[in-house]
């Protein structure tokens, strides 16, 4: 039985890393938020607008829960999963977590791209979204940097790029490379 949780900030790659590593583990892949909307039959958006934050915060807390009950699954988490209640505490409990981890300034490139369907960061320019990440980060790390793993995501923009970086987490996971 296993459970792999892949923790970092928005556009650091969890879902696209985690979809790559799961056709190379033949473990289930889940996206938190995809489960989420599939759920409320919302998109995060929405519940994030018509709940707030607090709400949203303790439905992604249950879904959490919910979906560590599965086996064999690579899970990615929202960004911000892991610093909210106990949820760090609990992936660590019951699974093996994984830090994907990327500069503030590859963070900003690749949130930049597709800037426009996140709604907390669409109207910044690129000094703002830098800072923006900046600072996110700085709050965050302390939460992300109490996983069993931190794995390096700096360069994941191509298929190749994402392919090498699944090869590498997988060996990493699975005892030929050394762990953090």
């Amino acid at each position: 039985m296993q459970r792999i949780f892949l923790i970092g900030y928005m556009g650091v790659g969890k879902t696209t890393l985690g979809k790559a590593l799961a056709d190379r583990t033949g473990l289930s892949f889940i996206d938190l938020d995809l489960f989420i909307e599939g759920r409320y039959r919302k998109t995060i958006r929405q519940i994030f607008e018509a709940e707030g934050e607090e709400a949203f915060r303790e439905i992604e807390r249950r879904a959490l829960h919910e979906v560590a009950e599965f086996e064999d699954i690579i899970l990615s988490t929202g960004g911000g999963t892991p610093c909210f209640f106990d949820n760090m505490t609990y992936m660590n409990r019951v699974g093996t977590t994984v830090y994907l981890k990327a500069s503030p300034e590859a963070l900003t490139e690749r949130i930049a791209l597709g800037k426009q369907s996140r709604p907390t960061v669409r109207h910044l320019d690129d000094k703002a979204l830098h800072a923006f990440v900046r600072k996110a980060l700085t709050h965050r790390a302390p939460f992300y940097e109490r996983a069993h793993l931190t794995f390096d995501v700096e360069r994941l923009a191509t298929d190749n790029d994402t392919n090498d970086a699944a090869h590498r987490l997988q060996q990493l996971l699975y005892g030929h490379g050394e762990r953090r």
